[in-house]
Formats: C-alpha cells, sequence, structure tokens
C-alpha cells in the first residue's frame, strides 16, 4: 500500500522539504543573478546612475570650475561665484 505517491512525502522521504527549500534558494539566486547582470550591462549600475561624479552628482564649487574650464564664466565671476558658494556651506 505504500507505492508511489502514498507515502510520506509522495515518494520523496524525509528530503522533499530540503529539496523544495534549496529548489526555492536556487531560484531566488538565479533571478538576483539575472537582474544584477542587466544592470551591469545596461550600465545603470555606473556612478554616473548613483550620484557619483557625473553632472547632477557634483558638487557646485566642481560644477563652477567646469563651467570656468569650458569658458562659461570669467575669472571674476568664478572668484566671486567661488566665495559665495564657501561663505554659505
Amino acid at each position: 500500500m505504500c507505492g508511489y505517491g502514498y507515502g510520506w512525502g509522495n515518494g520523496w522521504g524525509g528530503g522533499g522539504i530540503l529539496m523544495t527549500v534549496l529548489m526555492f534558494v536556487l531560484l531566488v539566486a538565479v533571478i538576483v543573478a539575472i537582474i544584477f547582470a542587466v544592470r551591469h550591462l545596461s550600465g545603470s549600475a555606473s556612478p554616473h546612475h548613483r550620484g557619483g561624479p557625473g553632472p547632477e552628482g557634483m558638487r557646485a564649487e566642481d560644477r563652477l570650475a567646469d563651467r570656468f574650464a569650458r569658458g562659461e564664466v570669467d575669472e571674476d565671476e568664478f572668484r566671486q561665484r567661488m566665495t559665495l558658494l564657501r561663505e554659505h556651506r
């Protein structure tokens, strides 16, 4: 009367619960690996997207120095604005 499908654990024995848990952990690990691979390959894990040294993540002083280096502001305006930025930290 203890054929397959009728015994305790449907014939899997005591390892059925362990195998179910391990299969779930493996499935979660595969999903997480796929997410990280897609983020890495798409470039969304770069410092620019995390608020690093990209234009959005630059400090105001760095942004002003960058504008000065490109010639968008002259030396007098650069010094005035830099002084103002440092006073209001």
